[in-house]
């Protein structure tokens, strides 16, 4: 056997450190020291006889050769992982970790959530809300759902759009009733909420498709980390914010909020599923999954039904 493999337990520090570009964040993953971190690439380096990172700012970036070795390594361990998990799936049964954005947590999966544990009492389910993509591959997250468009969370990851729907400007009945809200340019004399998690729909976007203009300045902006927080100004009567009804709709019946203008911006808002179809839980990941497209479908069909029965009495 290649003496070289004694580098095995290294290479397992390096692959992290090289995905991460940062030892301080290997080491979290890792659950070691950031000293254990240096300590074992270093000893790696002098054992191959060559650098393989090199600092730059924060960051550790790969040299030629640790990108060359980088890559290697990484198919290397995928197959390892896709050997072990043929021969070690696990049951149904067990936790499953989610990763999703806060508001698409707390406003459209929290509230469903019981209706999976009703159905698999026995698959506890761990939320993980952030804005950052999580690793899936060689993290701990099992599936994630993530809002945009196009977006690849590792190579062999399996993805399926859950829902896409039009974004539509959202404001409070005081606000529309004190601006006499008739036109789509009079919401440019009220504060804009914008956020972090909604990059990929923006007021500029919708105001254009309006048919309004939209000036460089004299808008007052307001930017906030989540939607939740936007409903939370919105429905204070501080400005209008731009959403989607599979979010803000319960808030819209309930009267706390209104649609001044039935102009949706297209293509809008999308949740994409993710997950490794290579998992040792895809039996459990498959159930899950399945609930979600299930609920998705059973909300389609709701409006539709509710369409049609405002249709019939409007007849």
């Amino acid at each position: 056997m290649d003496n070289r493999l004694r580098w095995l337990a290294g290479l397992r520090y390096f692959e992290s450190a090289a995905r991460l570009s940062s030892y301080s964040k290997a080491a979290q993953e890792l659950h070691v020291s950031q000293a254990a971190v240096s300590q074992k690439i270093r000893l790696l380096e002098d054992g191959l006889h060559c650098k393989l990172f090199v600092r730059q700012g924060r960051d550790m970036m790969l040299t030629r050769k640790g990108q060359t070795l980088y890559q290697q390594v990484t198919s290397g361990f995928e197959h390892i992982l896709s050997g072990l998990n043929a021969i070690q799936s696990e049951p149904v049964e067990g936790m499953l970790a989610v990763n999703t954005t806060p508001s698409f947590a707390s406003r459209w999966l929290m509230p469903k959530l019981w209706k999976f544990t009703m159905l698999h009492p026995n698959i506890p389910i761990r939320v993980y809300a952030t804005t950052e993509y999580p690793e899936i591959k060689y993290g701990s997250i099992d599936v994630a759902i993530r809002q945009g468009y196009d977006r690849q969370l590792g190579e062999g990851i399996e993805q399926t759009i859950l829902y896409e729907e039009p974004v539509y400007p959202i404001c409070s009945p005081e606000l529309a009733q004190s601006l006499k809200l008739e036109h789509p340019a009079q919401l440019l004399k009220c504060w804009l909420i914008h956020g972090v998690e909604t990059k990929s729909f923006t007021w500029e976007r919708w105001f254009n498709i309006a048919g309004v203009t939209m000036p460089d300045a004299q808008v007052q902006w307001m930017e906030v980390s989540t939607f939740d927080m936007g409903l939370s100004a919105v429905m204070a009567g501080h400005g209008a914010c731009l959403g989607t009804e599979s979010l803000a709709g319960d808030f819209i019946e309930r009267g706390l909020l209104v649609k001044p203008f039935d102009i949706g911006m297209t293509p809008g808002v999308r949740y994409t599923v993710y997950h490794d179809p290579h998992s040792s839980r895809r039996a459990r990941i498959q159930a899950f999954t399945d609930w979600l497209h299930q609920e998705v479908a059973q909300g389609s069909a709701m409006s539709g039904n509710q369409g049609s029965s405002a249709c019939a009495e409007a007849d």
